[in-house]
């Protein structure tokens, strides 16, 4: 029978253990190692069927239990103690509290910063996430949390989460959405001071409303708040808006995002109302998905009597983006026609022109399309300082989106990059922890996997070789056990019986090297590079002296046929009697899988299509737990990549190189890497009987990896290079100077066509100067309609190629050294020094200048000498 209503019963505990509650609601027993122990100790085997739950373990755990528990003396002491190191954790001074004090009052760091992402991958107790980007997101919620960075996180509520991933019999991928239950994740309801659900609401065509309820996880220190629109107060449709993370069509995920974006600022002021806490100064957006976030605080200021130019202005001045994607395909674009039909009169923001809304995420560009909306370019719009996630995906951003700044070289696109890094206490095992604190102390330890700040972690070099080695091999044993328990359900799932499953307990070996490949499953990631040659893949795999194994895992997008072909693929090879002890593939691939995964392996693969890699942080985890890295030169690895700290796989990405050559000549490679250097040296021994040149990799991987990509060391980045500068011009931006930044704008675009630069020469007239040589550069310029304090007339100097393009280009600003003459031109004057040997050039060019710009690049004009300019360009050193 089916229950016609359901409830969630929750336990009374006895008075000595309501701690306990308190300690289950807060969502750093997920990486505070000791409060894990202590709920584990509840009932280990309880805590292991709950899925490491606590909020679920509390509800299951007998009354008998309970109240053995409550006369414990040594576990109430331990409860004790570990609710007072709670209350101290969320109450004392950290990281930030110090810097907030060392800087002058003008320079304050923000009181708060809003952090608005899709997904957030917290706890597998708390399903709210797919892939890299959620948990990129949670990792930077806790890395915060540590550093006391006052963050208060705003995402959706999916009722179903992200799927559940099964295998058919024949390794299809097979989808499922069970239902989560609010009132059983550890999330706690906002409500008003009557006791009432706390409610945001967007207004919808057809006089509909979107309401939606604002749940509380509280991640450590940092609030984070999940919208969810299953509410009586909706229509069906409406109650099923945050059904499932990246589902539905294409208006089903306009209003997602509108929910996000617009409602998720309205859940933000409703939660600083009911709490007290800081609002905002800062504004970050992750991903393009949160965009509308601006919208509706430009339809705050409006509301306060500012104009539209102005309050755009003041929004940008407090916004950070950033972009996670080098792939235009995993840009979410609309109809805009569908937008428009969601904005103005009678519906969202109607305070706000459509065509002013429309014009935000319009693609103007050359190769663009007008008739879509990006989210992407909305968000860049709306902030004054953007970034990508490691060097080289801010490259290739800058060029992705060129288009913006007309007139510019790629590199002088604003778009930064702070590279990704990974929350160690989540990712690093508890066996690694337990070595590192047994080295330096649990305090120092704790401190160097959260604060960071160090370039390198030298006491790894003190940890005797027999040790690390142990560790490995401990690990990889935990791994062994973990795979085979996962590959037995799986295969139940698959429809085979418990006596076609002894095999299972050969599968994989803790004295083999073990190479493992987890990510999402979309084509430019390879799942099946590693079966170009089937062969010789087998060959290694069943190497009589050397042999390898492979764990695999990896989601598809439930509508990426290709994605899943791919998956199919992998799993008959694998399913093959003669392999399928040495690659396993394993379905539903997840934080509980990935805690597991990445300190069990010695190698970790990573073969994507260069440059379409925005970081991939799995490498990271794995190098935090003493796995060697092997992979293309992409994201995160093209950065910090060196000998010391595993292989790079060369590239063939050459602009002519077919595609199906381009992965032959690199599966080849990384044939040749596994055969000749890497399996030799993990089979390797010295004189101690131990790989003594493998664990010196470990050791500088460990040592000199490790402090680099920590999710504390991006955080404090984020801190530093974006979040003060953008508060510090948030509170520069009242609302008299936005109307004068605004007007200023308008102003300076209307007269730009009368900027010129009409004439340059210099002191010099030969074409070979000495290095060191400084001359003068005089420049005659028009300004129109503007005046010197509009502009910066600039030198542009560096190396040029053999067509005269400047690379690695030096700025130098020139000086007005008169009045306009009689014809209203300017003369400028200025050194320019010759600072590089071989060919080098300059040239000359004028930007807007205003106090309040982060950048003279922001408004995407500039003047340059036309060709019949006279001047002296591409001199030759010597």
């Amino acid at each position: 029978m089916k229950a016609i209503r359901r409830f969630t019963v929750r336990p009374v505990l006895p008075d000595p253990l309501r701690p306990l509650s308190d300690l289950a609601r807060n969502l750093r027993w997920s990486w505070h190692a000791p409060t894990g122990d202590l709920f584990q100790s509840v009932d280990p085997e309880c805590w292991a069927a709950c899925g490491r739950d606590p909020v679920r373990l509390l509800g299951s755990v007998g009354p008998e239990r309970l109240a053995e528990l409550a006369g414990d003396r040594a576990f109430l002491d331990r409860l004790d103690a570990a609710a007072d190191d709670l209350h101290t954790y969320m109450t004392g001074d950290r990281w930030y509290q110090t810097q907030s004090g060392t800087r002058p009052q003008s320079d304050q760091l923000p009181a708060a910063i809003a952090y608005f992402s899709p997904e957030f991958g917290i706890t597998a107790a708390l399903p709210q996430y797919s892939g890299g980007l959620g948990i990129l997101a949670g990792d930077h919620l806790k890395a915060a949390s540590d550093l006391g960075v006052p963050l208060i996180g705003v995402g959706l509520l999916y009722r179903h989460g992200y799927f559940r991933q099964s295998l058919s019999r024949d390794g299809w991928q097979q989808e499922h959405y069970p239902v989560l239950d609010p009132n059983e994740l550890p999330l706690v309801q906002l409500k008003e001071p009557d006791g009432t659900p706390a409610l945001v609401s967007l207004a919808l065509p057809g006089g509909r409303s979107l309401r939606a309820r604002i749940w509380l996880a509280q991640v450590g220190r940092v609030p984070l708040l999940l919208l969810d629109s299953d509410v009586e107060e909706n229509d069906l449709g409406e109650r099923g808006v945050t059904d499932r993370l990246y589902g539905g069509g294409s208006e089903h995920r306009l209003l997602q995002e509108m929910l996000l974006g617009i409602g998720g600022v309205r859940a933000v002021r409703a939660y600083c109302r009911l709490t007290g806490h800081a609002p905002p100064e800062v504004f970050h957006t992750n991903e393009g998905h949160a965009g509308f976030l601006g919208l509706e605080r430009i339809a705050e200021l409006g509301s306060e009597g500012l104009e539209f130019d102005a309050a755009l202005e003041a929004v940008r001045a407090g916004t950070v983006f950033t972009t996670h994607t080098p792939v235009p395909a995993g840009i979410d674009r609309f109809d805009r026609h569908l937008v428009a039909r969601h904005f103005g009169p009678d519906v969202e923001l109607p305070g706000i022109d459509v065509d002013r809304v429309i014009g935000l995420g319009r693609e103007t560009y050359p190769g663009g399309e007008p008739g879509l909306f990006n989210m992407a370019v909305m968000g860049l719009r709306l902030a004054q300082r953007a970034n990508g996630v490691s060097l080289l995906h801010g490259s290739v951003s800058r060029e992705m989106f060129a288009g913006l700044w007309p007139g510019f070289d790629p590199e002088e696109v604003p778009i930064t990059s702070v590279t990704n890094g990974v929350h160690a206490p989540t990712w690093v095992a508890p066996e690694v922890l337990r070595l590192g604190a047994r080295q330096i102390g649990a305090e120092r330890a704790e401190e160097a996997l959260t604060v960071g700040g160090s370039d390198r972690w030298d006491s790894v070099a003190d940890i005797p070789d027999e040790d690390i080695w142990e560790l490995r091999r401990s690990l990889r044993t935990l791994l062994v056990m973990e795979v085979r328990e996962r590959l037995r359900a799986s295969w139940r799932q698959r429809g085979a019986g418990t006596a076609e499953l002894g095999w299972i307990d050969r599968v994989l070996d803790p004295d083999v090297l073990t190479i493992g490949f987890a990510r999402r499953v979309p084509s430019y990631k390879r799942l099946t590079l590693m079966l170009q040659d089937r062969d010789r893949l087998t060959n290694l795999l069943l190497h009589p002296e050397r042999p390898v194994q492979i764990v695999i895992a990896g989601k598809a997008h439930p509508a990426d046929e290709s994605g899943k072909r791919l998956i199919q693929e992998l799993v008959r090879f694998a399913d093959d009697p003669r392999v399928r002890h040495r690659i396993v593939f394993l379905p539903d691939y997840g934080m509980a899988m990935a805690q597991k995964l990445y300190p069990g392996c010695d190698i970790w693969l990573n073969n994507p299509l260069r440059p379409l890699e925005a970081c991939g942080t799995s490498g990271m985890k794995a190098a935090l737990n003493g796995c060697l890295n092997l992979s293309v030169l992409d994201g995160w690895w093209d950065e910090w990549f060196q000998p010391d700290f595993g292989w790079a796989v060369p590239t063939a990405d050459g602009a002519g190189t077919d595609p199906d050559r381009r992965d032959a000549i690199e599966a080849a490679a990384l044939y040749d890497l596994l055969e000749q250097r890497i399996t030799p040296r993990f089979y390797e021994r010295g004189e101690s009987g131990l790989p003594d040149r493998w664990l010196e990799m470990v050791r500088h991987t460990l040592s000199l990896l490790g402090p680099k990509v920590l999710a504390g060391r991006m955080v404090r980045e984020y801190v530093e290079r974006l979040y003060a500068p953008a508060a510090g011009g948030h509170r520069a931006m009242d609302p008299d100077a936005a109307r004068d930044l605004a007007r200023w704008k308008t102003r300076v675009r209307a007269a730009w066509h009368g900027v010129t630069v009409d004439h340059v020469e210099t002191s010099e007239a030969t074409g070979t100067a000495e290095l060191g040589t400084t001359f003068g550069l005089r420049v005659r310029v028009g300004l129109g309609d503007l005046g010197p304090d509009d502009v910066e007339v600039q030198a542009v100097s560096g190396r040029v190629d053999e067509e005269d393009r400047i690379t690695g280009a030096t700025p130098v600003p020139l000086k007005p050294v008169s009045a306009a003459d009689l014809e209203g031109r300017w003369v400028y004057e200025g050194p320019l020094s010759l600072d590089r040997t071989g060919p080098f050039g300059y040239t000359v060019r004028i930007l807007p200048s205003h106090r309040l710009l982060a950048q003279g690049t922001e408004l995407g004009l500039v003047a340059v000498p036309s060709e019949d300019v006279l001047g002296t360009a591409g001199l030759l050193m010597r």
